[in-house]
């Protein structure tokens, strides 16, 4: 196939990247970067990521590098390190790289897309059992799956089906969906209900759905996400409630959310991502979104906190 996917850059292997990172050095570690920092390159080199009780060793290149050009680049950092990602994957974008954000969200692709272009992006998300990281160790269970196209995809075009060939010999699990932006916005909600208030509450998923009460919580703040969809263009929107709470079904139960890991962990968290995402576009389209805007002033009283330890710790160690 003329511009077949090949070179294979990945920015980020934490507990999504790292799944990606093992499959695709499984497959051909010849054709694999990981693109890391300086501070980063440094600690990994003398504390690789633990993936499944196996090291991890990479080919690892940094930004200022300019003799690897990607076919195929693979965002899988947090949101805040988004925009730092889009600085330093400039040296090893070509013509007809093809871009993909595996980040939680509705909005990367278009962050990236302002520097980059739609006609390298593709919209795509993570779906799967939540891997669970500790530190420098990663265990995950390898349910997972990357859903991506374009917005319509009745058709495929041809970066569509260069990501489709490439996954196909790599064994990566996939699915492209006729409307991707609704899918995109099914994630999202699963999101914004689920691991902003696990964080918050510090529940596994399986407390979340055995407790009523936090429940009907859930479905209000689904009911949010539902109004702001259908006023940025999002169709069908009626069913989703439904599908997420159908999905949130198929979770470990002892599983955590990535955000209540981060609290947990005394991460900084992605809600700027979600309850962020979710007041800005209320307040575009005149919809109220109360739970988020609470969901965001607590978060916020948590990273000012954490904050507040990581100087105490500085001052007295």
């Amino acid at each position: 196939m003329e511009h077949e996917i090949k070179n294979i850059l990945i920015c980020g292997i934490g507990a999504v990247g790292s799944i990606y990172a093992d499959k695709i050095q499984s497959f051909d570690s010849a054709h694999l970067r990981v693109l890391v920092d300086k501070e980063r390159f440094a600690k990994y080199k003398k504390e690789p990521v633990i993936f499944n009780g196996r090291e991890l060793d990479f080919n690892y290149v940094l930004p200022e590098e300019n003799d690897f050009k990607a076919d195929l680049i693979i965002i899988a950092t947090k949101f805040a390190g988004l925009y730092e990602a889009r600085k330093n994957i400039k040296n090893f974008v070509k013509d007809d790289t093809i871009i993909l954000s595996l980040l939680n969200g509705v909005t990367s692709e278009e962050i990236l897309a302002e520097t980059y272009g739609w006609d390298k992006l593709l919209l795509s998300y993570f779906i799967g059992h939540s891997a669970i990281r500790e530190g420098r160790n990663i265990r995950h269970d390898d349910v997972n799956i990357i859903v991506f196209g374009d917005r319509e995809n009745s058709v495929a075009s041809e970066n569509v089906a260069r990501l489709k060939a490439f996954f196909d010999k790599a064994g990566i699990k996939y699915r492209i969906p006729l409307d991707m932006k609704y899918s995109l916005w099914l994630k999202f909600m699963l999101n914004v209900a689920a691991n902003q208030s696990t964080a918050i509450l510090r529940m596994t998923f399986g407390e979340m759905l055995e407790n009523k009460k936090f429940m009907e919580f859930a479905v209000n703040i689904m009911k949010e996400v539902q109004a702001v969809a259908k006023a940025e263009g999002v169709k069908n929107t009626d069913d989703t409630i439904e599908k997420t709470i159908e999905h949130l079904h198929t979770m470990i139960p002892d599983g955590k959310t990535s955000m209540l890991q981060d609290v947990e962990a005394g991460r900084k968290t992605e809600v700027d991502m979600f309850a962020g995402t979710m007041v800005r576009l209320g307040k575009k389209h005149n919809i109220p979104t109360p739970y988020n805007q609470v969901f965001k002033e607590m978060f916020e009283i948590i990273h000012e906190s954490q904050d507040i330890k990581d100087s105490k710790k500085s001052v007295c160690c």
